[in-house]
């Protein structure tokens, strides 16, 4: 299903760029595979999925293993098994431990008016303990086109404000194109504006994450910590759900908050 031989050749590229370490590959699946995993997601309206809703975040997910069928089923063992780990390990030097339970992985999709603020993911896996290092995202939808916005954001990191400064790279979510980061060099991502779509054209994307052991002066933040987009500074009802949503004892309050009308 994945496409080896593309897969080597372009994750040479890795590191060789900033804000932070990364690198794309295109046509990352077969071409048949990646269109039926596109066609394996759940309606948009479906009860399965899990909703994200407020300033910060307007997105769907789902990551119960019982849901995928066989495709992404498959899609997600093939990226967790031994000999693909091997190559990215050998690329980052660092061995790698897989999440079998997804935690914050599986499928994503967003729909109109689509939304991720730019963000630190979690440092320490709130169940296991160990460091979350890379992610790799594979966006699946063939319908999206440019104008419609909703590109991967890389920031570079303020020391001054402690926050994404200069946006670096805008990232197109191109059908089959697969992104590897690492997210241990305060590594702000997002997307870059919202998603600008008709009814019925999502963004639709696949994603993993692999896990280390934790590195000697490692954050011990266990939820992602959110960033005001600049229209946000200093909105005082931001700032608080920004400090609910990194606190894992209050993250779950403010999942679903409702957003505004602006």
């Amino acid at each position: 299903m994945i496409r080896y031989d593309n897969f080597l050749a372009q994750i040479d590229s890795y590191g060789k760029s900033g804000p932070f370490d990364h690198c794309i590959v295109d046509n990352f699946f077969e071409v048949e595979a990646a269109m039926q995993l596109s066609r394996e997601f759940p309606d948009y309206d479906s009860p399965k999925w899990y909703c994200y809703d407020n300033p910060l975040e307007n997105k769907k997910a789902l990551n119960e293993w019982n849901s995928f069928p066989a495709a992404t089923y498959a899609a997600l063992n093939d990226l967790q098994s031994r000999p693909f780990l091997n190559i990215i390990e050998e690329k980052v030097g660092t061995r790698l431990i897989t999440d079998p339970g997804l935690h914050g992985g599986g499928w994503h999709i967003h729909g109109t008016n689509g939304n991720l603020n730019p963000h630190l993911d979690y440092s320490i896996h709130p169940k296991l303990g160990l460091q979350r290092r890379l992610n790799i995202i594979i966006y699946l939808s063939y319908e999206l086109k440019p104008n419609h916005g909703g590109f991967l954001g890389l920031w570079r990191h303020s020391e001054n404000s402690r926050e994404p400064g200069e946006l670096g790279v805008e990232i197109q979510p191109v059908f089959n194109r697969a992104v590897l980061f690492d997210t241990t060099q305060n590594s702000w991502h997002g997307m870059s504006q919202p998603l600008r779509v008709e009814e019925g054209i999502y963004r639709k994307s696949l994603a993993v994450y692999y896990l280390c052991e934790p590195m000697v002066g490692a954050d011990e933040r266990s939820r992602a910590l959110y960033a005001p987009r600049v229209n946000q500074k200093g909105d005082p009802e931001v700032a608080r759900i920004i400090r609910l949503r990194a606190d894992s004892k209050s993250s779950h309050h403010v999942y679903k908050i409702k957003k505004r009308e602006s």
